[in-house]
């Protein structure tokens, strides 16, 4: 039956009026070499016919634009009809009219992937099958004015298809209408697809779905997600990240395996708290057991953060608020905003956070159990580059990867895979033993002879899984190769005719196109693939108990293309400089012990596969983050005074740390001095924040003159801060000479003091001696004794 039609113009209309001698030339040629089959209800133009009838209007496009969006059951059924359904566009700059539509089938059975794919480029007007007639137009539309589309609708009876041998057919539907010139029995418009028929076949193969949610990630100098127009496409509905998803759910309880790049999750996790900068706020409670300061005492004299301090003018302890309770999960990602905090953001962000929670919500769902989830290194590192020039950079990706996705409690397996399949074999040496190595079968292609190639291998001793290039190359024109119907169509194709293959019987594993989303219902794909025949596993359930088939290193192919596209020194450089300057700053923070991997998350995106049209966009991000990191670093300075002068051996020398970060941080001092000297300095320094302490520094020398302090700042793992001061030291030493001379000076002082004493003992005894003796006076004031007597 014919649907409504519509007055839509056709997506990417080819306008253009068909030559009216070509149409002759067609017309009559094929007009004198159709044959009718009245058994079959066959019109079966002459292979002769055909090509003549092609090769007159070739370069001319159909003015019929015919597409098929629904084809149920997506086999040739044992029993039951098929029905057919999709559109019909006017594409040329004349009505046409009476348009009539048949299907079509083959006449010959595909049985092998090679096949498939020269099947796949064989050319629109090539003929591929016989037009079923009986009982006649299976739809017809009346008129269609130029850019006029209008829905078909029809039914085939199982027993108009009649094929005798298993395997995949062509089938399609041929529009047959009339313009000014008339009617000929050429095809004014054609649809075409795959059909595969197993007949009774008992067993089943198993067929694995790998759903990639891949995307670049780059940040700014701060940490917030960069490329904000983009998320907040990819991430609402109908966008490239939101339709994956969607579609995984719509498989509903089939084993689906997802392939993810945790920083993609992490992107969504900090879009949905609103895109903060990173922070330095602690993630560590001081007063837990075994964390840092604990007891409550600071180093250095600093006071320790459960000290109370009182307020000026209170005379009682402060009521200030301290910083914020650490979160208790240990997550990277901040948590998402309440219904009050995204009121506050502006629009924009507002929804793109909603949309961002609303994301992870779903990823959660639909990546529930009996799925597989299956991990890459952090930031979808480009690891053909890393596993040559910087395998630690590779392995600390991996790690930075985990065993869980934050934001949808998920756990993973670690995985290794590129966007379009191909990898090294150095890359290979480097995996770990337990990483799923996805790569594409075209990595074989000096095996070709082998036909279907093997889904497993091993090369040297690792295990590698082949995805089917085929199965991703979609369908045969005149349509969209890739639409959710051809690419369906493409795979149940696949699926046949290894299992066909009673040899080997291969797992099918398709891993879906970057960027690809069903253009209709995502059900309809998996609806379609719910044969008998086909049973649905992750790739670790298809693969399980295959014995890989042994694969030499040098009969991998890795195309020069993507030799010379991989990043260079520099873009990995510049990720393993902004991780060191993040995991420094965290060792430098008293509590918080979690911003080296917040600035890890940044990193490792910009050496990722994706960056790699975009590598100078990267290597600026990468930069500033760095710089940003590094003048953190430096706001925790040391000075010291200008010069000290040592009266002995020994002496202090004090030094001042500046902590201009509002938080704790936890410092070393490293002393050296360009001459011989003993420096001892405290183990470790503690300061408060936006506040300074000073340190008294133990010297010790036995050589005099002027010795260079240098003072380093460091963190607790003694590497340098940055900020340096230098200290000249003078050494004034005494030593045991000037000490006998101190003691024989202080003799001769105390000798000089006992002869002036003994001289003078002596000058007065002289002087007594020298005066006449003289009778005894009265006291005037005294009575005399005679007085006193009587």
């Amino acid at each position: 039956m014919v649907l409504p039609r519509s007055l839509r113009p056709a997506p990417g209309a080819r306008h253009g009026r068909r030559g009216r001698a070509g149409r002759l030339v067609a017309g009559g040629v094929a007009g004198i070499v159709v044959a009718m089959s009245a058994a079959g209800g066959l019109v079966t133009p002459t292979g002769a016919a055909y090509a003549a009838a092609g090769a007159a209007a070739e370069e001319d496009p159909e003015p019929l634009s015919v597409t098929i969006e629904s084809l149920s059951p997506g086999e040739l059924p044992r029993s039951g009809p098929i029905e057919v359904s999709g559109t019909v566009t006017n594409v040329d700059d004349e009505t046409w009219t009476t348009v009539n539509l048949y299907p079509f089938l083959g006449d010959t059975a595909m049985t092998t992937p090679a096949e498939l794919s020269r099947a796949r480029r064989t050319p629109v007007r090539d003929f591929v099958g016989a037009r079923v007639t009986d009982p006649g137009p299976y739809a017809t539309i009346e008129a269609l004015e130029p850019g006029e589309s209008a829905d078909y609708s029809f039914t085939v009876a199982r027993s108009r298809l009649d094929v005798d041998e298993r395997g995949v057919y062509w089938f399609g539907v041929h529009a047959l209408g009339q313009d000014a010139v008339g009617r000929d029995l050429n095809a004014d418009g054609r649809a075409r697809t795959f059909l595969p028929w197993v007949g009774a076949e008992q067993r089943s193969l198993p067929v694995s779905v790998v759903l990639p949610l891949r995307k670049r990630v780059l940040h700014d100098a701060q940490g917030r997600v960069a490329g904000l127009e983009s998320w907040a496409r990819a991430l609402a509905p109908g966008g490239t990240l939101a339709e994956v998803v969607e579609l995984g759910a719509a498989a509903d309880d089939a084993s689906l395996t997802w392939l993810v790049d945790p920083a993609v999750v992490d992107a969504a996790g900090r879009l949905a708290a609103g895109n903060p900068p990173r922070s330095l706020e602690p993630t560590i409670d001081p007063g837990t057991p075994g964390a840092p300061d604990a007891d409550g005492t600071g180093q250095s004299g600093s006071p320790g953060p459960d000290d109370s301090s009182t307020a000026p003018g209170t005379g009682s302890p402060s009521e200030e608020p301290g910083p914020p309770a650490p979160d208790p999960t240990g997550s990277t990602v901040p948590p998402r905003l309440d219904e009050e905090a995204l009121s506050e953001l502006d629009p924009a962000t507002e929804q793109l956070a909603r949309d961002a929670a609303d994301w992870l919500d779903a990823l959660t769902a639909a990546a529930g159990p009996g799925t597989q989830v299956l991990a890459l290194p952090y930031g979808d590192l480009d690891v053909a580059a890393a596993a040559r020039l910087s395998p630690e950079l590779y392995r600390s990706a991996r790690r930075r990867s985990g065993s869980e996705l934050e934001g949808v409690d998920r756990s993973t397996s670690p995985a290794l895979s590129s966007p379009l399949g191909f990898l090294p074999p150095e890359t290979l040496a480097e995996a770990r033993a337990d990483e799923t190595i996805l790569l594409t079968d075209r990595m074989l292609d000096g095996q070709r002879a082998v036909d279907p190639l093997p889904t497993v291998i091993s090369v040297g001793n690792r295990t590698v899984v082949l995805s089917s290039s085929g199965a991703v190359d979609g369908g045969p024109g005149p349509g969209e190769r890739l639409s959710t119907l051809a690419l369906r169509q493409r795979t149940l194709s696949e699926a046949a005719v290894r299992l066909l293959d009673t040899g080997r019987r291969s797992p099918l594993v398709l891993t879906l196109p970057l960027g690809w989303v069903p253009d209709g219902d995502g059900a309809a794909f998996f609806d379609g693939l719910g044969t008998s025949w086909v049973d649905l596993d992750t790739v670790a359930e298809a693969t399980a108990g295959r014995r890989p088939q042994p694969v030499d290193p040098d009969e991998l192919r890795y195309p020069d293309s993507q030799l010379e596209a991989e990043l260079g020194p520099t873009d990995l450089a510049a990720v393993t400089e902004l991780v060191e300057a993040g995991q420094h700053l965290q060792d430098l923070l008293t509590f918080n012990d979690r911003f080296g991997s917040v600035v890890s998350a940044t990193a490792y995106p910009t050496a990722s596969f994706l960056t790699r049209p975009a590598r100078a966009a990267a290597l600026r991000s990468a930069a500033a983050a760095t710089e940003d990191v590094r003048d953190l670093l430096g706001s925790v300075e040391v000075s010291a005074p200008p010069g000290v002068t040592l009266s002995s051996a020994s002496g202090r020398l004090p030094a001042t740390i500046t902590n201009n970060l509002d938080q704790t941080v936890t410092v070393r001092l490293d002393a050296r001095s360009d001459q011989p000297m003993t420096l001892r300095v405290p183990e470790s320094i503690e300061i408060g924040p936006e506040s300074s302490t000073t340190v008294l520094l133990n010297a010790t020398t036995e050589q005099q003159g002027v010795h260079n302090v240098t003072l380093v700042l460091t963190d607790v793992n003694d590497v340098p801060l940055g900020d340096v001061d230098v200290v000249p030291i003078r050494a004034a030493q005494v030593s045991r000479v000037i000490w006998l001379i101190m003691g024989a000076g202080a003799a001769l002082l105390l000798g000089a003091i006992v002869v002036r004493l003994v001289r003078r003992v002596r000058a007065a005894r002289a002087s007594s001696r020298d005066q006449p003796d003289q009778p005894d006076q009265p006291d005037p004031g005294r009575p005399d004794a005679t007085q006193e007597q009587a």
